[in-house]
């Protein structure tokens, strides 16, 4: 009988959040993996998620969690600040590792995530979950095939109805840039890797950092202050195939008009993908066009998920594949080092003004 994974999730609420909405769901209903444990910021929180999600045992710390002997594969949740240290000690502990994106808050953090788990033998995962999308596999297939023949160029347009003037206290931290964690670094980030993902490296790029909304209304009382992070992208670069990749990323978009689309023209055909969510286009589910008509996509063992849980499963269905001894194309803290680097230097291109290159960006 192949083996169930226990699994403990660092940041699951049971008043609400992502991983209450994804990583709950996915390791719930998928096959081979066991919901064993919660952790939160506090006991009582930590009871209330337990009890909520029917789960036998409960930490006030992350870092109690990781370092359980009952846990086989810890789920890290929590805000960018906090990755490092309790993805340290659960590698130090010998567990398999999830860890959201981004990993970590700088190229430094992520290369020593990396490392240790390098060095540990254990596998890791990061929550760049497009990569595992059915929808966004086929397309990478088609291309690869020759399906649409010699790709042109490649637009995309990623929305989401997050980093708008109105900034709930929960959310503020998302406006210190040292925090890594903003609308460049997350869903910039997740719409350039799905877009590198199926159409190839990029070979060089040019990045216009701007704020939609340069004033912001803080936390609860609506302070007004100046937004020092940013609320849109634009990026034009060359692919290593020679063609064209064009992005827009918008924040503070209106919740029921978050639209995702991602064309890919090539000499003898074109492809669509396109999704959206409220929280942005790695929340939801992709659909899949090659010349105007709909494709059928296969969601196998991901077809009962929620919307928000589908992505997130695929991750855990091939990290579980993987340990377990399979094969699988796991996108691990490897791919996040290199990622990082990448949106590190797209940031750098926005304040210089200059186009960026680099061998150590995502390969594929």
């Amino acid at each position: 009988m192949a083996k169930t994974i226990r699994v403990g999730i660092i940041g699951a609420s049971a008043q609400g959040g992502w991983a209450r909405e994804s990583h709950v769901p996915a390791v719930t209903d998928l096959e081979g993996l066991d919901f064993i444990a919660v952790a939160t910021n506090s006991q009582a929180t930590a009871d209330a998620a337990a009890r909520a999600f029917g789960v036998p045992s409960a930490f006030a710390s992350g870092l109690d969690l990781a370092r359980s002997a009952d846990v086989d594969l810890v789920a890290v949740c929590t805000r960018v600040p906090d990755h490092r240290d309790i993805v340290l000690a659960a590698i130090a502990a010998g567990k398999h590792v999830y860890c959201e994106w981004p990993l970590g808050k700088d190229v430094a953090e992520a290369e020593e995530m990396a490392a240790a788990a390098r060095r540990a033998g254990v596998l890791t995962a990061v929550g760049l979950q497009l990569r595992a999308n059915p929808a966004a596999k086929k397309a990478r297939e088609l291309i690869a095939s020759g399906t649409i023949g010699r790709l042109l160029s490649v637009s995309t347009y990623s929305s989401t109805a997050g980093f708008g003037p109105d900034v709930p206290e929960q959310f503020l931290y998302l406006e210190e840039p040292a925090n890594f964690a903003n609308l460049v670094t997350i869903q910039g980030a997740h719409t350039i890797d799905l877009a590198v993902a199926v159409a190839g490296p990029l070979k060089d790029l040019n990045a216009l950092t701007t704020r939609q909304y340069p004033q912001i209304a803080a936390g609860a009382e609506g302070e007004r202050r100046p937004r020092v992070t940013y609320d849109h992208l634009l990026l034009q670069g060359r692919l290593a195939a020679g063609s064209a990749l064009s992005v827009e990323v918008a924040g503070g978009r209106p919740p029921e008009d978050t639209p995702f689309s991602l064309r890919l023209v090539g000499d003898r055909g074109v492809i669509d993908l396109d999704g959206g969510a409220m929280r942005g286009l790695q929340s939801g589910r992709l659909g899949l066009a090659l010349n105007g008509a709909r494709q059928a996509i296969d969601e196998g063992e991901l077809a009962p998920l929620p919307d928000a849980a589908a992505n997130v499963g695929g991750v855990y269905a091939g990290l579980r594949d993987a340990i377990r001894g399979g094969s699988s194309g796991v996108t691990d803290f490897d791919h996040a080092v290199r990622l990082t680097r990448l949106v590190t230097d797209l940031l750098a291109s926005s304040e210089t003004g200059t186009r960026n290159t680099s061998p150590d960006w995502p390969t594929g």
